[in-house]
């Protein structure tokens, strides 16, 4: 809801800005500027700053999907970063991967011979 609620106060702010420069005072070009610089900056708050902070403390929306081929085991959170635990069976490889803020500087940590799904055989 807080992820709607962001956009919406987004638009409705480009809206204001080309109603109140563009419209009522007649100047479209600095207004298009505003616009375009506000809209980019809004864009790169969200998706570098504040989606992971909005899904975790106040209930936003976010989207990941389970690579082909592996299984999906765990999720946990680390301050503001989501962790997800995936299994994959083909390399037999355990994989942490990290969803940090704006994608970038996203960890991976991989476990060789995991095998989580198969309980251990005891001789």
């Amino acid at each position: 809801m807080i992820t709607y609620l962001y956009w919406l106060l987004l638009v409705a702010l480009l809206f204001l800005i080309l109603f109140g420069l563009g419209a009522r005072l007649n100047r479209w070009k600095p207004a298009l500027i505003v616009s375009a610089v506000v809209l980019v900056v809004g864009t790169l708050l969200y998706y570098f700053y504040l989606e992971q902070m909005f899904v975790k403390r106040w209930g936003g929306t976010m989207t990941i999907s389970v690579p082909t081929g592996q299984h999906h085991m765990g999720a946990t959170w680390k301050d503001d970063h989501l962790w997800i635990q995936n299994y994959d069976p083909d390399t037999n490889t355990c994989i942490f991967s990290e969803y940090a803020r704006g994608r970038m500087l996203e960890g991976r940590v991989v476990i060789r011979n995991c095998n989580p799904l198969m309980p251990a055989a005891h001789d």
